[in-house]
């Protein structure tokens, strides 16, 4: 929590960032203030700096966690082990809107496992957790221009790339559009699905590029973006592939100036527990399951095809 704070320099940030309530995050940093018998931060209206304690506090935090997190994945591998639960499949998803149909693929395809999954906190998260056998497959989505993280311990294959569309009301004066300029949209209020790293940084480039400089781009979970946009108050940056809830339309971008690149990994050595060829064939239909149930992608989809 400390460290989150520092990092972001708000409270207010710290706590979106892992998953808490602001109340609750500044009620566990007065404990510990309390704990340590002085303040760790300065917090006030700019935000929250860290006070010669809170460094100290800081240079100890970022020795002691990367300690915790590896005595947790050498705990979960020996349970594993233990319980017999090493025969399972480990299947990590982020940052995409395929997790849920390449897991079911994945149980038709390799029927003879059990499949268990898993959030990671990042994609650098992800690939640490598949490097340290924490996890043995993952399906990750990225700003594509960026790619996973590297090691001799991972394989990362490409399965697609994906432009972002933008959710409108159905009464938006661009809803009935079969494309829309981002240029268009630069009056609106944005939010995006979770889709972790990289797309507020793409997002913002994306605009000013444009011509435009964004008002805002907030967070929300699928339900509460589809809520927010049925009421008129944003618009929602989202992948395509799903279906369209009543009241509200997805309608692309021009010239696709956003994309989402999908990626599945895994450890070096699952090939022998597993087929490969299998996952990777799991990942693409998954797409292509994905692509069948959206009318409008795919539209967009005959008319442009896919992009590399």
């Amino acid at each position: 929590m400390v460290v989150a704070v520092a990092e972001s320099g708000s409270v207010t940030k710290a706590a979106a960032t892992l998953g808490i309530a602001q109340p609750a995050l500044t009620a566990q940093l007065n404990r510990i203030d309390r704990a340590l018998g002085g303040c760790v931060f300065v917090r006030d209206r700019s935000g929250a700096r860290p006070t010669e304690l809170g460094e100290l506090v800081l240079r100890h935090a970022r020795v002691l966690l990367p300690a915790m997190s590896a005595l947790a994945d050498d705990a979960r591998r020996m349970v594993n082990q233990a319980t017999g639960r090493a025969g399972a499949l480990r299947v990590g998803t982020l940052g995409t809107g395929l997790g849920g149909l390449f897991v079911n693929e994945l149980h038709g395809a390799l029927g003879g496992l059990t499949i268990t999954t898993a959030t990671p906190g990042s994609v650098d998260d992800a690939g640490s957790r598949l490097a340290s056998g924490v996890l043995d497959v993952a399906l990750v989505g990225l700003c594509s221009d960026f790619t996973p993280p590297q090691s001799a311990e991972v394989t990362w294959t490409r399965v697609c790339v994906d432009p972002m569309f933008v959710l409108l009301d159905e009464g938006h004066r661009h809803a009935d559009r079969l494309e829309v300029e981002l240029a268009e949209l630069a009056e609106e209020r944005w939010l995006y699905v979770p889709a972790h790293g990289c797309t507020e940084h793409c997002f913002v480039t994306a605009c000013v590029r444009a011509g435009f400089t964004p008002h805002g781009l907030g967070e929300a979970e699928w339900t509460a973006a589809v809520d927010q946009v049925r009421a008129g108050r944003a618009v929602a940056l989202v992948e395509p592939g799903q279906l369209d809830p009543a009241g509200v339309r997805t309608v692309p971008l021009a010239g696709a100036p956003l994309r989402r690149t999908h990626y599945v990994g895994w450890r070096q050595d699952a090939t022998v527990r597993m087929d490969l060829e299998a996952v990777e064939s799991a990942a693409f239909r998954a797409h292509r399951d994905a692509v069948r149930r959206s009318p409008n992608y795919e539209r967009w989809m005959a008319a442009y095809g896919e992009l590399v």
